[in-house]
């Protein structure tokens, strides 16, 4: 069994725990202290920025499977060269920070392109843009579903801002993505991963609406301490064992 196969697998389980270092990462400190988080507490994969040096040093710190985000086809090229498990196009919170917001025409043709270069051996992801009406987003995964993707990451519209804090506020967050996410379960037969504003309080809704992974990111590289970061990872991984537990138990 080959690394592709080996994530599809895993992911296949519904208790998979991608934590996201950045796209626009390119600090090696602060990414390798997400990394570590990520392993000491518990999660299945890690997602870096495409810089070789970034690359290279996360290889060395874990053992875990290492996503490379970018909407750079050569870039993602060269993630593959240097030891990627898996390509991530997307992860673009941080992208729409600075305006920019990617049609299903762009995303298209990076995937398309992404797939000649890095060829068909690698896993793919690729975000699905949350700022798309959903019938448009559901189009579009279901082409890149036809165009063998292996996973489709949901996002939320873009940064939600809450009008609560603690637990309603965590969900007020969440909840375009998750939204996001049952639409496209019901409209596409590969996995589908949701990200944005995903925490230990709604990891188990994402589950429910029928994510097989999350992507944990900001409130992990929020903490203030590498122990804290653990801390936060490990606070999820749980969330999403004790749930998948339940579920377990309620339907044996």
């Amino acid at each position: 069994m080959n690394k592709r196969e080996q994530l599809r697998n895993v992911i296949s389980q519904k208790r998979f725990v991608k934590v996201i270092a950045g796209i626009d990462n390119f600090d090696a400190e602060k990414v390798r202290n997400v990394v570590l988080a990520a392993e000491k507490g518990g999660a299945s994969a890690v997602d870096v920025s495409a810089s070789e040096d970034i690359i290279r040093m996360t290889k060395e710190t874990t053992t875990l499977p290492v996503f490379v985000s970018s909407i750079i086809p050569e870039e993602l090229a060269m993630a593959a060269e240097f030891g990627a498990d898996a390509l991530e196009i997307g992860n673009f919170d941080a992208l729409y920070k600075n305006g920019l917001r990617i049609t299903t025409e762009e995303v298209l043709e990076i995937t398309q392109k992404t797939m000649r270069l890095a060829g068909n051996d690698i896993f793919l992801s690729v975000t699905v843009p949350g700022h798309l009406e959903i019938n448009d987003q559901i189009k579009l995964a279901q082409k890149l579903e036809e165009m063998g993707v292996d996973l489709i990451q949901a996002e939320g519209a873009a940064t939600v801002e809450t009008q609560a804090d603690g637990a309603r506020g965590l969900i007020q967050k969440a909840h375009v993505s998750i939204a996001n996410t049952v639409e496209l379960v019901r409209n596409i037969n590969i996995p589908v991963m949701t990200a944005s504003g995903i925490t230990s309080t709604t990891a188990p809704m994402a589950f429910a609406a029928g994510a097989s992974a999350i992507g944990i990111g900001s409130c992990v590289n929020k903490c203030s301490s590498a122990i804290e970061m653990t801390a936060v990872v490990m606070s999820v991984v749980s969330a999403v064992t004790n749930n998948s537990s339940v579920n377990e138990k309620t339907f044996a």
